[in-house]
């Protein structure tokens, strides 16, 4: 159901006592991280307002121990912000190697892992210099289907501003995959005086506009995770989205050489949003990385809105049509990944054939430990949104946030994913704190988990 209440979320520490560790990835990733940021005990410092549009609430609404809500605000239900602000290490460099303080990562650089990227960093989660700015920031994201931006991109995003610009304020909301809902809060975000929006557009079209508004203000935008070809953006931060479709597709095609490939036989294609520019992108990744393999795609598919249930009703079609010819299928993430899955179960496929993700979700991971979804890509969010915040503190203070290549004309920091299968699971996701092998290997799964090491 789609929330019409806004949530904005501003920040302030006297002595910022958050701790966010961040090592830079060998191909950073988006995974369903465990940390969050946490208004409790351990950041007294620390005082969290949320206010709904209609207004503040009356005096006395509740936080957790140690942290200050100022009287006549409350913390409305769903805007609550979760425990354990520390970003689990989850990015490496080269076994025994650094990146010195002020270096960046390059696009395409892939970093294996073992090293850790030192604080000032541009894919460290140092926190840098810290801001004399008391400037209003939005973070305003597409969706509530995909997890990651209630669960990691926003904590992530507040947690740095709290250590970059402690006096600083943060507007959050979520368009809940609504267009129309997000220029609404877009507009709200420049009303109430932000300086800087970072807009992770529903319609990446549609979000030219905004960006034009908000020039037209003075006001500053950050393209986060999907880009906005039609209009030039102050700045841009994602993952590198072409690069993970290449990798997740080569990936499949690997694992389908090493294996016979029956004569009229083909694979399926399920991409994201047509209105996402970053699902063009991983579309455009994906075509490249099956280029040359002498595999054909039988049919192929773009998801309106990345929504699993249409993924699902698109593959049972492309199941009733194509029968035991489909010997993979390429999916653009998880959610629609799941959706092929649960296709193939419906029509009683077995053993089902690869499929691809990217996101690394915990439905995601359990289905690879399963043995029903073949790999996914591991990007933790709070990398990219911790990015996002020092870009976003950069411009607050007039200074140019440093780039390491350009993409539609603004300049960019893309960061590199990392491919995980099952021969990597554990070391990548567990071991580095990604996420907990308590909440992967739940009862269903426990027995998948203990032939692969977990526990």
């Amino acid at each position: 159901m789609k929330s019409t209440v806004r949530k904005s979320v501003t920040v302030s520490v006297a002595a910022a006592t958050m701790v966010l560790s961040l090592a830079a990835c060998s191909s950073s990733s988006t995974a369903a991280g465990s940390s969050g940021t946490s208004s409790s005990s351990s950041s007294a410092a620390a005082a969290v307002t949320t206010a709904s549009s209609s207004g503040a609430a009356g005096a006395g609404a509740a936080t957790s121990s140690g942290s200050a809500m100022p009287s006549g605000s409350a913390m409305s239900s769903g805007s609550a912000m979760p425990s354990g602000s520390a970003m689990s290490s989850g990015s490496a460099m080269p076994s025994g190697s650094a990146m010195s303080s002020g270096s960046a990562m390059s696009s395409g650089s892939a970093m294996p892992s073992g090293s850790a990227m030192t604080s000032g960093s541009a894919a460290s989660g140092g926190a840098g210099p810290v801001s004399a700015s008391t400037g209003k920031v939005a973070f305003l994201m597409p969706d509530e289907a995909s997890t990651r931006y209630e669960q990691h991109d926003h904590p992530g995003f507040v947690a740095q501003m709290s250590k970059s610009c402690p006096a600083c304020t943060v507007l959050y909301n979520n368009a809940n995959a609504d267009a129309s809902k997000q220029q609404q809060q877009f507009n709200s975000a420049l009303v109430q005086g932000a300086k800087v929006i970072v807009l992770d557009p529903v319609d990446s079209s549609a979000a030219a506009s905004l960006v034009q508004e908000a020039h037209s203000k003075g006001v500053k935008v950050i393209a986060y995770d999907r880009p906005i070809p039609s209009a030039q953006a102050d700045f841009y931060v994602s993952y590198d989205n072409e690069k993970i479709g290449t990798v997740i597709a080569q990936s499949l095609v690997a694992k389908l050489k090493s294996g016979t490939i029956p004569a009229g036989a083909g694979i399926l294609e399920v991409n994201g949003s047509p209105t996402d520019a970053a699902a063009g992108l991983i579309k455009k990744g994906i075509h490249a990385g099956l280029a040359g393999s002498g595999i054909s795609t039988l049919a192929e598919y773009d998801t309106p809105d990345w929504d699993p249930a249409k993924a699902q009703t698109w593959v049972s079609g492309q199941v009733s049509r194509f029968g035991t010819k489909i010997v993979g299928v390429v999916a653009a993430n998880d959610g629609t990944g799941g959706g092929a899955i649960a296709a193939f179960k419906a029509a009683g496929t077995n053993p089902v054939p690869p499929v691809t993700g990217n996101d690394a979700t915990l439905a995601g991971l359990q289905l690879i430990i399963a043995g029903d979804q073949y790999n996914t890509i591991s990007k933790p969010s709070e990398i990219v949104a911790a990015a996002a915040a020092k870009v976003a503190v950069a411009l607050l203070d007039g200074k140019t946030p440093t780039a390491t290549t350009t993409l539609y004309g603004a300049p960019s920091q893309l960061f590199v994913p990392a491919v995980i299968t099952t021969q990597n699971l554990k070391a990548e996701i567990v071991t580095k704190g990604i996420t907990k092998a308590a909440d992967i290997c739940t009862s269903t799964y426990a027995a998948a988990c203990s032939k692969l090491g977990i526990s």
